[in-house]
């Protein structure tokens, strides 16, 4: 008895949720080490734990929440929707607006069908690509990850790495004989592929891979994909789930000048409530039922809580000076992080664009999957978690990517960088 009381409350509650939550979480990434903190209240760029606790976040729900937490302009019009109702089984013209908002910033969007998980908008995406193609295999490149669906979940990365279980057991082998993986950044790899398969319906990539930290595509490789692909008459999937409404308002696509066949969108895209989003040009998105033979559903699909809220907040993004800020104050961090590897010796790459970034504990430059892998990340975990006890909170895994939200000051990110540095002098 005496040891629950000297223990604080975050550990009492872990103690608890494990007896009632699989694993005391219900998502493997914020399976933390030794226990997790238990989030009480957030605001701006601030989470509050259960024991009075402050941490600056650069983890941001793992992406969504570009604008910080509980921004005023989406809790005001969530608040003011829940008075009318959360769910209707009908159309809103709020679905209406919302899906014109994407059509004029995302330019592979014509159409769009709105799902509740970037899990599902990917799921949807690959049937839809299969659906117009008539055909049935796919490409996905090692350490993306797509969401938590059957036919994904091959050496992905995000959690499912972090957690040693790439590939999910419970998946029968026939479910996943149409994935064909490739390295990032390879174009022989995809040059071979797309030439020897008559029967690849689609190639589905994160132009910037944010599930094994932040691996930026090289030089023309985008480009690359859009010509080898149309060339092919393969189907490409731009899933911008992280990167969607990150880079700008056009996301990877806008920011690479590259157009997909197909987009996937999410996390920022509901201003902090769950969303996912198809979105390609009519003659596609028409394959879809009720229209045509693809079929998709969800009883929470559009569901106006969530329209409600990604509204709101892309109304925010539309400001004047909104990217521009966000591109600063991530370049701030990523010189930051360099500048502070260099003066402490220590072999690091830091790699980023706008408001995503991570530094990889390695010499070698990241370019792919396996280059990730063999970044130190046990020095990482140190690292994250000697960062907690100074209140600084990145996703405790170097697969992951850390992001920072227009609720960031100069302040945030230069006493974060004080911190950083004393961080890394404590665990090397």
């Amino acid at each position: 008895m005496e040891e629950l009381i000297c223990m604080d409350r975050s550990q009492r509650l872990f103690e608890d949720s494990r007896k009632v939550l699989v694993g005391g979480v219900n998502s493997p990434v914020r399976a933390m080490k030794p226990y997790p903190f238990f989030v009480e209240r957030a605001e701006g760029c601030r989470l509050y734990d259960a024991d009075g606790r402050s941490y600056i976040d650069y983890c941001l729900g793992y992406g969504p929440l570009i604008l910080g937490h509980a921004n005023p302009a989406v809790v005001d019009a969530v608040a003011a929707q829940l008075e009318k109702g959360t769910l209707y089984g009908a159309p809103t013209e709020l679905e209406i607006d919302f899906a014109r908002k994407i059509a004029k910033h995302v330019p592979s969007a014509e159409m769009v069908r709105f799902v509740n998980t970037g899990t599902e908008a990917t799921m949807g995406a690959i049937r839809l690509a299969r659906g117009v193609t008539g055909k049935n295999r796919f490409v996905k490149f090692e350490g993306a990850f797509h969401g938590a669906h059957d036919y994904v979940l091959v050496k992905a990365g995000s959690g499912a790495t972090t957690q040693g279980v790439p590939n999910s057991a419970g998946i029968p082998a026939d479910t996943t004989k149409n994935t064909i993986l490739a390295p990032f950044n390879d174009e022989e790899a995809i040059e071979r592929i797309v030439e020897e398969e008559d029967d690849l319906a689609c190639i589905i990539l994160e132009p910037i891979i944010g599930n094994i930290g932040c691996v930026m595509p090289k030089p023309g490789y985008l480009r690359f994909l859009r010509k080898i692909t149309k060339e092919h008459e393969v189907l490409l999937i731009f899933d911008e789930v992280i990167t969607g409404f990150r880079l700008g308002l056009g996301g990877a696509q806008g920011y690479y000048g590259v157009k997909p066949d197909i987009t996937t969108l999410g996390k920022i895209l509901g201003g902090g409530l769950p969303i996912g989003c198809i979105a390609s040009t009519r003659d596609v998105m028409e394959h879809m039922a009720p229209v045509g033979e693809v079929y998709q559903a969800g009883t929470f699909n559009g569901n106006p809580l969530s329209m409600t809220a990604g509204l709101a907040a892309i109304g925010e993004l539309e400001r004047p000076g909104v990217y521009e800020a966000l591109e600063k104050t991530g370049g701030y961090m990523r010189k930051g992080l360099r500048d502070i590897s260099e003066d402490l010796g220590i072999d690091t790459r830091v790699y980023g664009v706008a408001s995503m970034y991570q530094m990889y504990f390695t010499g070698e430059e990241v370019t792919d999957y396996q280059s990730a892998l063999r970044a130190d990340k046990e020095l990482f975990l140190r690292y994250q978690q000697e960062l907690l006890k100074k209140g600084v909170f990145l996703p405790p895994s170097q697969y992951e990517c850390n992001f920072i939200s227009t609720a960031h000051r100069e302040e945030d990110i230069e006493r974060t960088l004080v911190e950083m540095e004393s961080a890394l002098r404590t665990v090397l």
